[in-house]
């Protein structure tokens, strides 16, 4: 048996558990930047991958409108009049049987936009007829471009992506 003068106690001390604390508490605020850019970058690889499936769906309207498979009309630029249409589907004009052509399942949203608004409507429209330089919508569905303000990570803003 030993005396109780010489009974070590074993544990940590209130200096070691502070300082472990303080370590983790500057691990954990160099993390959170981190999550954030991680969280921002995903957004911007759907925003990418949005836009290259609007905009591969009307180049095929287009397409079709070229080959004749869509009734061409008088002043139109041959571009989907909206992207409901692109969802929607319109009749082949070459089908006897009168099939419907379909050009993206569906319309996907703009991952920046809220979460409150249609999937359609997350999107600003670029006219046929309009410039690039100061777009706006019109007849037609030439080009889609994302409302979100700001910048991406490679500093180009959302809008001219």
């Amino acid at each position: 048996m030993r005396p109780y003068g010489s009974l070590r106690l074993r544990g940590f001390t209130l200096i070691e558990l502070v300082v472990s604390l303080a370590i983790l508490a500057l691990i954990a605020t160099m993390a959170l930047p981190m999550g954030e850019v991680i969280v921002q970058r995903n957004k911007e690889q759907d925003l990418c991958k949005a836009l290259r499936q609007i905009r591969e769906s009307i180049d095929a309207y287009k397409q079709s409108y070229d080959d004749g498979h869509i009734l061409k009309k008088v002043d139109a630029s041959g571009y989907p009049p909206t992207l409901a249409v692109l969802q929607e589907g319109v009749e082949d004009a070459k089908s006897p049987e009168k099939k419907m052509i379909y050009f993206i399942r569906r319309v996907p949203r703009d991952p920046f936009a809220p979460t409150d608004i249609p999937a359609i409507d997350t999107w600003q429209l670029r006219s046929y007829d309009s410039s690039a330089d100061s777009p706006h919508s019109g007849d037609d569905v030439f080009d889609v471009y994302s409302l979100a303000q700001g910048n991406g990570l490679n500093g180009i803003p959302y809008k001219d992506w």
